[in-house]
């Protein structure tokens, strides 16, 4: 099986309308939880890839050519490719951004999964026995560990030599995962403030139909199928861990939560400043692409909606918290069920 038959894959278990905080669930919706690790192992074991196999690399239209105006950034999905400064560019020069930009961000990922691995292993490591968790999230790091795999792969025969993330983010890299252990919640938080942005991305590049590279759409389209169990965890560990918590602790969390979010998405989403001197993008526009223009805050505005319902599902929404979102410039309308896509005016 290739993965070109792959399709966006998206949980069953996600969909619903956003429901207002309870704050104790009921047995009945422990039970649920139990029921939905359970079933989120059983598909991690009956719909599985492996890059080296669901992927045939070596095919002569997976080749990495030059000149390939496949490699331009998308207008609809990309800041980059939105912007006019990318867009007044001689084709090759766009080819050759549009190749490093999507090679780094595979890099970023890469790095991103690394991290969570050792964090997932970590969380695991205290679980007692008979905990369903345990079970789940190797499962999980078992399909991150074939990520890092595919993204290095993809680096590799693009032949961009990316640095990925910013050189802070990788000098904290190994203190990261301890938060798995010693601040779970917040931990959690940082899992989806980092895949959230990259499924968002990736999701819009495959659903506004852009002239991906055979390689890239392989890639994106296995790590969305993918992606879709990790982040439903993510959702469904919180709404059931949050909303036990005492009160002083959920305010606390609440303003956790978008401080998160805007880290990581900065992180992720913004290159690093080799980017900037090897193209030599003026400051100006480095400012505009990341976060100043009208395009670039939709962005912020619409990449954390699914992450918005989640909050007010688990009681992290009150006022102030509702404030510090609007300051950080991700605020806006909460999605009504997982992957909700953007709809636009015609």
């Amino acid at each position: 099986m290739t993965v070109g038959n792959v399709g966006i894959m998206t949980s069953t278990l996600n969909g619903g309308n956003a429901q207002k905080y309870v704050p104790a669930p009921a047995t009945d919706e422990r039970d649920d939880y139990a029921q939905l690790l359970d079933d989120l192992s059983d598909a991690s074991v009956r719909r599985n890839f492996d890059p080296y196999v669901d992927i045939d690399w070596d095919a002569p239209h997976m080749a990495v050519v030059p000149d390939d105006p496949r490699w331009v950034l998308s207008a609809e999905a990309d800041p980059i490719g939105r912007s006019s400064w990318y867009q007044s560019l001689p084709l090759a020069k766009q080819i050759e951004i549009g190749m490093w930009r999507q090679a780094n961000v595979a890099k970023v990922g890469l790095q991103f999964e690394s991290i969570l691995i050792r964090g997932l292993m970590q969380y695991s490591f205290k679980l007692p026995n008979m905990a369903k968790e345990f079970r789940y999230t190797t499962h999980e790091a078992k399909e991150e560990c074939n990520h890092t795999l595919m993204f290095q792969e993809f680096v590799n025969r693009s032949g961009m030599d990316v640095p990925g993330a910013k050189v802070g983010y990788r000098i904290i890299s190994p203190l990261v995962p301890l938060a798995s252990t010693i601040f779970p919640t917040i931990f959690f938080f940082g899992v989806l403030g980092g895949e959230e942005p990259i499924d968002h991305i990736q999701k819009d590049f495959l659903r506004t139909g852009s002239q991906l590279h055979p390689t890239m759409a392989a890639v994106m389209q296995l790590h969305v199928a993918e992606e879709a169990r990790h982040i439903s965890f993510a959702h469904h560990l919180l709404r059931e861990t949050v909303p036990a918590k005492g009160r002083v602790q959920r305010f606390l969390l609440s303003l956790m939560f978008p401080l998160v979010m805007r880290i990581l998405c900065g992180a992720i989403v913004v290159p690093p400043k080799e980017f900037q001197r090897r193209f030599d993008v003026p400051d100006s526009v480095m400012k505009d692409l990341f976060w100043r223009s009208d395009d670039s805050k939709a962005f912020l505005h619409n990449v954390f909606g699914d992450v918005r319902m989640l909050g007010d599902q688990c009681g992290l929404m009150n006022p102030v918290s509702r404030r510090l979102w609007k300051v950080l410039g991700i605020d806006g309308r909460s999605s009504r069920f997982r992957s909700e896509p953007l709809y636009r005016a015609a």
